[in-house]
């Protein structure tokens, strides 16, 4: 089923609570299938049974925690009037879930250009532009490296001479990002910023990034655009290629320019890209 079709029809709320309820099947079979193996690993010669049973139940756990995310934005969504100004994100959820009010997710492709994101809020858009258009970042660093980043205080400007800066005047003191793992790659990055110098837990950032990966990729009712929450950088695609043809540049030369001028208006590179396309000539 369409999962934009499916959100329209049955609305916000009884599709987060359908997904909860199939998240929640899903671990119980994983729980089951463990539970099999462990009998099977205590014949002997038989040991083998315990690693694969073990995988079943790091699956399970990993659908009861997608479940409690559906859940809880289905008490979000269910309270919705309908106004767009006040249209619950998901990325919220994700939020609380990591223990902080400020969240992003980056989704990318196999040459680690961001194809779409998601955010929380303003202060989690803005960090999250700045990535963008400085291409560095704890998001970056995460789903390049394929392992997680925990930076605080001091260690923010340290670590990123360009970026932190800028996020700190955000008011943050503290970031940490995860990847958003697969078997055989990684789809992008999950970054949690607060502004207290405690990061999140670790574990828990984890948890909900293998959650994650799973809603937007793995589960058979996947929904990467994460109930209208997740923004394409579409404008700002179209806007490059206008640019790279006018000036006779490259795409990438395109794109560089669009995100300098974007720091150096303090705008999101979408801004610049929009005006590029409704005919503004000052960057051609």
């Amino acid at each position: 089923m369409d999962p934009q079709g499916d959100t329209e029809d049955l609305g916000l709320g009884a599709v987060a609570r359908r997904r909860a309820a199939s998240a929640r099947e899903r671990a119980d079979r994983a729980e089951a299938t463990a539970r099999r193996h462990e009998l099977l690993a205590a014949q002997p010669g038989r040991e083998f049974h315990a690693q694969i049973a073990r995988t079943h139940r790091r699956t399970a756990e990993c659908h009861r925690a997608s479940a409690r995310l559906q859940d809880s934005f289905a008490l979000r969504a269910s309270a919705w009037t309908g106004e767009r100004d006040t249209r619950p994100r998901f990325m919220t959820v994700v939020a609380e879930a990591c223990g902080t009010g400020s969240a992003a997710v980056s989704l990318l492709d196999t040459e680690q250009n961001q194809l779409a994101f998601a955010v929380s809020d303003q202060r989690s858009r803005a960090a999250q532009d700045l990535e963008y258009v400085l291409g560095e970042g704890p998001g970056q660093d995460a789903a390049s490296q394929r392992r997680p980043v925990r930076v605080s205080g001091a260690g923010i400007e340290a670590r990123w001479p360009g970026y932190g800066p800028s996020l700190i005047s955000l008011g943050i003191a503290s970031v940490a990002a995860v990847p958003l793992r697969t078997r055989d790659s990684c789809i992008g990055s999950l970054t949690v910023f607060d502004p207290r110098p405690a990061v999140a837990r670790p574990a828990r950032l984890a948890e909900v990034a293998a959650a994650l990966t799973r809603i937007v990729l793995l589960d058979p009712d996947a929904d990467p655009d994460l109930y209208g929450g997740t923004d394409i950088r579409a404008t700002v695609h179209q806007a490059t290629g206008m640019l790279s043809v006018m000036l006779g540049c490259s795409v990438a030369d395109a794109l560089a320019l669009i995100k300098a001028r974007a720091f150096a208006e303090e705008v999101s590179p979408d801004t610049v890209a929009r005006r590029i396309v409704h005919g503004d000539r000052k960057l051609m």
